[in-house]
């Protein structure tokens, strides 16, 4: 069997997230049916570096797929897109070794997440639009808190996957380019809607309805507050998986410039 790295870059709007699921569309399923085809029905088997929710998008969501062939890489890359809807795309695919594996190899992920200032007329699917002015400067500040490791039961919901809610943060950027506010947040791994609840927390921090303290408190107990701040899946993007040696872009740059 030859194991093969794939980098992917979809638009979520169309599909129940990644994974895939018994009558729903998914990306997960869009790609094992196109490798199927490519393949002539011999066994493939396609793993993620994670899920995305539904309606969340993806420029650098990893994948491996394993299969017993021999066909020139361009090929498969060129068959694979052939057989794609047009959000989705095989960006590149490369060869590794049989001890890669896309979810327990990454060591960190990349997610990025837009919200509009103003209305735009080709923002819906990509940005979210917040009609209040946003306190930036609270916002990083808010941020900073987050950074390390903490117990995030309160930014997540349950899910059988997760054997532990503690997870690692690196870092929360937040940057005003143009019209936009970007927040990039970089960690070993993601829990559930984790950083849709993070950034939902964020802008109530920017309204002035939330503080550091409100922060803290959801980090040291358990609350369902953050739940009912969650954002919409439409601004956000898995931006890049690492693996060993790997690092990314320290420049934030918007996906929609406006």
């Amino acid at each position: 069997m030859a194991r093969f790295k794939l980098t992917i870059e979809y638009d979520g709007s169309r599909y129940s997230g990644w994974q895939v699921q018994r009558d729903a569309k998914t990306v997960q399923g869009c790609l094992v049916g196109a490798a199927e085809k490519v393949f002539e029905k011999k066994k493939v088997v396609l793993v993620g570096s994670g899920r995305t929710d539904s309606g969340v998008h993806a420029l650098g969501q990893v994948a491996h797929l394993e299969v017993n062939t021999d066909m020139p890489l361009h090929i498969i890359n060129y068959k694979m897109n052939d057989l794609l809807p047009y959000d989705i795309n095989v960006a590149s695919i490369e060869p590794v070794s049989d001890k890669f594996h896309a979810r327990h190899s990454a060591v960190r992920r990349v997610y990025l997440y837009q919200i509009l200032k103003r209305r735009c007329a080709f923002g819906k699917n990509v940005a979210w639009w917040v009609k209040d002015n946003l306190d930036v400067e609270r916002m990083k500040s808010a941020g900073d808190l987050f950074r390390g490791t903490h117990d995030f039961s309160s930014f997540a919901d349950k899910n059988i996957e997760d054997v532990s809610t503690k997870v690692y943060i690196e870092s929360v950027e937040i940057k005003v380019h143009g019209n936009l506010i970007l927040i990039r947040i970089v960690g070993s791994h993601f829990l559930w809607k984790m950083v849709r609840r993070m950034v939902g927390v964020l802008v109530e921090v920017g309204r002035g309805k939330k503080n550091q303290s409100d922060i803290l408190s959801y980090l040291e107990k358990h609350s369902t507050e953050p739940a009912d701040l969650t954002a919409p899946p439409s601004g956000l993007f898995l931006q890049k998986v690492l693996y060993k040696g790997e690092e990314y872009d320290k420049e934030i740059l918007p996906i929609l410039n406006i």
